[in-house]
């Protein structure tokens, strides 16, 4: 076994060790299990949060994204400040006054038990499928470019040898999971970005120090014939018919979507909803977004600078891997492994743990045994932890196949666009329940269900040619318009703004006004 391979090998052991020891000294109640006690401090909740958000597939996937359009997919980074603000000031406060669980619970005392039985199977779906199976496709994907050679021992046949690394990583993060709950998830988060970071700044500093400098990501001569129409590859902007990233995206349907992943969306709100304090969680968010700025860089730019010092690539989702390969030496590419693996586990233990957390209180708990004791919760979030894992090995298989069959783009759009079709409709349910407070319970759940088939007709039917961004946008401002529209003429809507925005402290207002002042000035510098 090579030194890197040995490395990465151990640092799983590690994890693994770590989550296993947090189970042996909780609390066996189930908000101790769910959500760590409610005592989680602004700097685990800034660490695990982006830890949560940033996978294997940012650094592969987007990575590949960027080797082939630029930096113009920083915009799915940096805009999500955007999204972050309004978490942390608009619907975190709302979440943490009702001292909910799960958001369906917000979702339930807005609009109702149908409604909120839809978002948590629909969230269950995105989440155990969706997310998770992408999470396990790009972590073995990005193993398998690296260590093929020496994991000829598992097959000889690469397609092969994805399967079985997907069906091993599953049951791995699976099992520390089970046993410490978000516990072991957060602490395990704090370890994971650090190394993350750590790592990925290494391959970030050499790759800039291989181009000849940061002035070469602008040289026009490095970069014949990109796909961007662009004299080079450090725009945020493209033009507006761009196949997949135009500007008018960025200014529609991608910030929307912001608003969903970061305001309605279980996975990565599950920490806020554990803080101590509402400064806490403020803080929390607002430091993540920080980092966020941070670890746009460390994703984005080593692909860009990869196309200026290395030939073509044939498959754009080799990117990063290349770039571990060519960069580093064995002993460092083996700690910059770990910070990429260690951002697949964080991905995967905080989207098994927000499954079970969403299924034992939004559907059993509240649908089939409302009497149920700490005990029984706990019992039926490790029995959905197993089937969570199972049915995102399958679609993670899926993916394996659909790459393997003559996929010629980045995957990242690709299971981008599938989930849309259901995140589109959160953004309406949010929208709906902070900015529309007397919309018709049955009107908003009506909406919200026939958003996915709206959705996916005007894929297939009314603009299957129009960029799926700009698509999915159209598809929330119909929707949310209606609800909207016919909310404004009902009486005693009136929606009090001052009221609405809420800051623990000045401190924590002036840490979000910089934020978005820096999100500002970099849609500015890098248009």
């Amino acid at each position: 076994m090579n030194i890197d391979l040995l490395m990465v090998v151990l640092y799983f052991v590690v994890v693994f060790i770590i989550g296993i020891y947090k189970s042996a000294i909780q609390d066996k109640d189930a908000t101790s299990y769910f959500l760590s006690g409610r005592k989680l401090r602004w700097p685990s909740i800034a660490m695990s949060t982006i830890a949560t958000n940033i996978q294997a597939g940012h650094f592969v996937g987007m990575g590949g994204a960027a080797y082939a359009y630029g930096l113009a997919q920083a915009n799915f980074e940096i805009g999500a400040i955007f999204g972050i603000l309004l978490a942390a000031f608009f619907f975190v406060p709302l979440y943490l006054k009702l001292k909910i669980f799960t958001l369906t619970q917000f979702f339930e005392d807005k609009f109702g038990p149908f409604l909120a039985t839809c978002y948590s199977v629909f969230s269950i779906i995105l989440f155990g499928v969706i997310y998770l199976g992408g999470a396990l496709y790009w972590g073995s994907y990005a193993i398998n470019g690296i260590f093929g050679e020496q994991l000829n021992i598992l097959h000889s046949d690469p397609v092969v040898r994805l399967y079985i690394l997907v069906v091993l990583m599953g049951l791995f993060s699976a099992t520390y999971v089970y046993f410490g709950g978000l516990a072991a998830v957060v602490r395990t988060d704090v370890i994971q970005m650090i190394t993350l970071l750590g790592g990925a700044t290494i391959i970030l500093v050499l790759a800039i120090k291989t181009l000849g400098g940061w002035s070469e990501l602008y040289n026009p001569d490095l970069y014949e014939g990109i796909k961007t129409g662009k004299d080079h590859l450090m725009h945020l902007f493209l033009s507006s018919d761009h196949e997949k990233i135009p500007w008018t995206a960025v200014f529609f349907g991608m910030l929307l979507m912001h608003i969903q992943y970061w305001g309605a969306n279980q996975v990565i709100l599950q920490r806020s909803l554990a803080a101590r304090s509402l400064k806490d969680a403020q803080l929390g968010l607002v430091v993540g977004g920080f980092l966020k700025y941070f670890v746009a860089a460390l994703i984005i730019i080593p692909p860009i600078a990869l196309v200026g010092f290395h030939e073509q690539l044939d498959d754009p989702d080799r990117a990063y891997i290349v770039l571990v390969n060519v960069l580093l030496v064995p002993g460092v590419r083996g700690f910059v492994l770990m910070g990429l693996f260690a951002s697949l586990m964080s991905t995967v233990d905080s989207i098994i743990n927000s499954v079970s957390t969403l299924y034992s209180f939004d559907i059993y708990k509240r649908r089939i045994n409302k009497d149920a004791t700490d005990e029984q919760l706990i019992r039926i979030g490790k029995n959905t932890i197993g089937v969570s894992t199972l049915v995102g090995i399958l679609f993670a298989f899926s993916l394996i196949y659909i790459k393997y069959h003559g996929l010629d783009f980045p995957l990242s759009h690709l299971t981008n666009e599938i989930s849309y079709h259901i995140k589109a409709g959160f953004t309406i349910l949010i929208l709906a329940a902070v900015f529309c407070t007397r919309a018709p319970k049955n009107l908003v759940a009506t909406v919200f269900v026939a958003s996915a088939v709206v959705s996916l007709a005007f894929k297939y039917f009314i603009f299957p040619d129009m960029n799926y961004l700009n698509r999915t946008g159209w598809v929330i401002v119909l929707c949310y318009g209606i609800i909207a529209g016919i909310s404004y003429f009902l009486p005693g809507q009136k929606i009090k703004w001052r009221e609405l925005i809420i800051v623990d402290s000045r401190t924590v207002g002036y840490f979000g006004i910089v934020l978005g002042i820096i999100l500002i000035g970099l849609n500015i510098i890098f248009r």
